[in-house]
């Protein structure tokens, strides 16, 4: 796909959150059934629990890494927070999902106020079991930083929603 076409570059989380790689691994994840594809958009109410997640791969012996971030907190104008970690799961074994891994910072589910938010979900191979660990705080997380402390690289998949409060209409300002 065209670099300018890319879901992920048209919507910024490439530039925002991730530096351009090339995505090697599936990834599914859905929430009561219906499936994130870049840039739907999911209404708070629908995204209390976590999602379900599946991932790709083919080697058994391979961890990968989950982060679920918010680069818009607390508003798109003004993200002083970004990026607010809303989830992240390690040590999940390929071909499983996160419930397989070690959850170590809890899903929170998304309740933006104002404007519209991305929720992006960023998938990493580990170099080994155990070698993430829990971050000592959710706001001001930089995706690129965790990833270069835990020698992670560049991601291997990745996929975002869109999400605005309840009774938000309109597109998004910047």
């Amino acid at each position: 796909m065209p670099t300018d076409r890319d879901p992920l570059v048209v919507g910024r989380v490439i530039g925002d959150v991730l530096d351009p790689f090339v995505r090697s691994v599936a990834i599914r994840v859905s929430y009561n059934g219906r499936n994130i594809t870049n840039g739907c958009e999911f209404r708070p109410s629908a995204i209390v629990s976590q999602p379900r997640v599946e991932i790709g791969g083919d080697d058994l012996r391979t961890f990968y890494t989950l982060v679920m971030v918010d680069p818009d907190a607390p508003s798109p104008s003004n993200p002083n927070l970004r990026e607010y970690l809303h989830w992240l799961v390690t040590d999940i074994p390929a071909t499983t999902g996160p419930n397989f891994g070690q959850e170590i910072v809890c899903y929170e589910n998304p309740r933006p106020n104002v404007g519209i938010h991305r929720f992006v979900f960023v998938l990493f191979r580990q170099l080994g079991r155990q070698t993430v660990y829990a971050p000592g705080w959710r706001q001001n997380f930089i995706t690129r930083d965790f990833a270069e402390l835990y020698n992670l690289g560049l991601p291997v998949a990745a996929v975002y929603f869109n999400c605005q409060r309840e009774t938000g209409t309109g597109g998004r300002r910047r």
